[in-house]
């Protein structure tokens, strides 16, 4: 596989998985269980002053939810614009993958520890990738 096909792979896989936590994030507050219901009623009903402003604490999740999505987007981006590299901007391209790498394997474990297996194994994906193409890009030195 080509370096240009494994980062293009890699931004695919994080499109994927930001349409799948754009949905989650934009459906959170439709739930048939009782008990769901009575929580999202709390977290969406009382609201609280906090920095000047004031929201709910499902206004917050809300908001994490999208700014999530935009950043799973913007990943998605710098992999695609990355898998373009020329050799006179290799050193930075492998910098922002080295970078970009590290933070999919981090974003990995909080969605191990905070959500579900099936959404770490999207960014574990897209980091293992971005990991090869780093390798690849070390083999062209």
């Amino acid at each position: 596989m080509t370096l240009k096909a494994i980062l293009r792979t890699a931004s695919l896989v994080m499109l994927l998985h930001d349409a799948g936590h754009l949905f989650g994030a934009l459906t959170w507050k439709q739930s048939e269980d009782p008990l769901m219901q009575r929580v999202i009623r709390e977290m969406t009903q009382n609201e609280f002053p906090f920095m000047g402003a004031v929201h709910s604490i499902g206004d917050y999740y809300d908001g994490y939810g999208l700014l999530s999505a935009l950043a799973m987007l913007l990943i998605a981006g710098i992999l695609w614009i990355a898998s373009n590299v020329s050799p006179e901007n290799k050193d930075i391209v492998k910098s922002l993958l080295i970078l970009t790498t590290t933070i999919l394997s981090l974003w990995a474990v909080c969605e191990l520890i905070f959500f579900f297996p099936f959404a770490a194994a999207f960014s574990l994906v897209a980091s293992a990738l971005t990991f090869i193409a780093i390798m690849k890009l070390n083999k062209t030195s």
